[in-house]
């Protein structure tokens, strides 16, 4: 990991929860700097130095935003971020490779995940929601500008037991759509991912007879039926050059690239994907960690008015003390920047802002780290 020197702001931070907190630079004890920008809700305090982090695929646009916005900022702070997915994040963390990870998926307690991250930073880690990315089904068919689907036509799309576009059970569903015989090309994530874990996950929740399987990052190959690309991008760019192909992506992607989204009807009538039923779905989500981890339990099979139910949430995991003081308060000072003023900048990028009661939780969080 490359070495970080801090020079935080030392002052009152205000943030939109009304919380304060204040840093002072561990990494140089003479003449600190202090820069200190933003609005009368929300400041944001500069680090100087470099940061690293790796992880999640499916917050790479969000990450990047922040990093630019930090960077604006904070003039001296340089801040990595390497989207290998959430599987690779998550292992270069544990081993202390990177200041922090990215993550679809709170680190598992069972995998060992939580004992290795514990181990690494010799402090409690903290999984930190920071990003609802609804889980958009784009797809590519000729002439098919709505389509909707049910829980169970998805998963018996993906694990191949529905394997035609105009199968009887899907035209059902979309009356008067011009749907075609062509075989359905299924794309899935190849690598270790975040975004199949969710994905299966929500699969399980709401169809367990055609998904029976245990969700995992890395089991895609051998529970769907077609064919695999790496990261987000590939799968986005694979829906994009290949006709009859549907795939899960974050929706950002599927924004940036163009893609038609798939309505899902959950019982209560078909849902578009959008921040606003991303959101809906998001308030229904309940915090199972202890202490200040804010490991999350989505609640797939919500049946709140307008709640697009196919969401994940993307994680930034963190220590809560880290051996060099520098370093804790440059995650601090980043982290608090990416979950305050960094939030606006989501909604434009096709993610869904974290709701405020959330939010408030992940700030305490936040400022523990040092």
């Amino acid at each position: 990991m490359k070495s970080t020197t801090v020079a935080a702001a030392c002052g009152a931070l205000a943030l939109v929860t009304a919380l304060a907190a204040c840093s002072s630079s561990a990494g140089s004890a003479t003449n600190p700097s202090t820069n200190s920008t933003g609005t009368s809700t929300s400041r944001t305090t500069c680090s100087t130095g470099t940061l690293d982090g790796e992880g999640s695929t499916a917050q790479t646009n969000a990450i990047n935003a922040w990093i630019t916005g930090y960077g604006k900022a904070c003039s001296g702070a340089k801040v990595n971020y390497n989207p290998t997915g959430s599987g690779q994040g998550v292992s270069n963390f544990t081993q202390g490779l990177v200041a922090f990870a990215g993550s679809d998926a709170a680190l598992d307690p069972k995998k060992g995940e939580m004992a290795a991250a514990q181990r690494r930073c010799g402090s409690a880690p903290l999984d930190l929601p920071m990003v609802v990315g609804p889980i958009a089904l784009a797809y590519k068919l000729a002439g098919v500008t709505k389509l909707v689907l049910t829980p169970d036509l998805v998963a018996k799309i993906f694990t191949g037991k529905i394997t035609k576009w105009d199968d009887p059970a899907i035209a059902a569903k979309n009356a008067g759509a011009k749907l075609p015989s062509s075989t359905i090309n299924v794309i899935y994530r190849s690598d270790s991912s975040g975004t199949t874990q969710n994905f299966e996950t929500y699969l399980a929740a709401t169809d367990p007879a055609d998904f029976p399987a245990k969700p995992a990052k890395d089991n895609a190959a051998t529970v769907f039926k077609g064919q695999g690309k790496a990261k987000s991008q590939g799968v986005a760019a694979a829906i994009s050059s290949t006709e009859g192909s549907i795939g899960y992506v974050e929706y950002s992607f599927a924004v940036n690239g163009s893609l038609p989204t798939v309505a899902i009807d959950s019982g209560a009538g078909p849902v578009d994907v959008s921040k606003d039923s991303a959101s809906a779905a998001a308030a229904d989500a309940r915090v199972i960690g202890t202490g200040d981890d804010l490991s999350l339990q989505l609640n797939y099979n919500t049946k709140a008015a307008g709640a697009y139910p196919l969401i994940l949430v993307t994680y930034e995991i963190a220590c809560t003390k880290y051996s060099s003081a520098g370093i804790g308060t440059f995650v601090r000072n980043f982290l608090t920047y990416t979950a305050t003023t960094g939030q606006s900048a989501l909604a434009q990028l096709g993610y869904a802002p974290l709701p405020s009661s959330l939010q408030t939780k992940v700030v305490a969080s936040i400022a523990k780290i040092s």
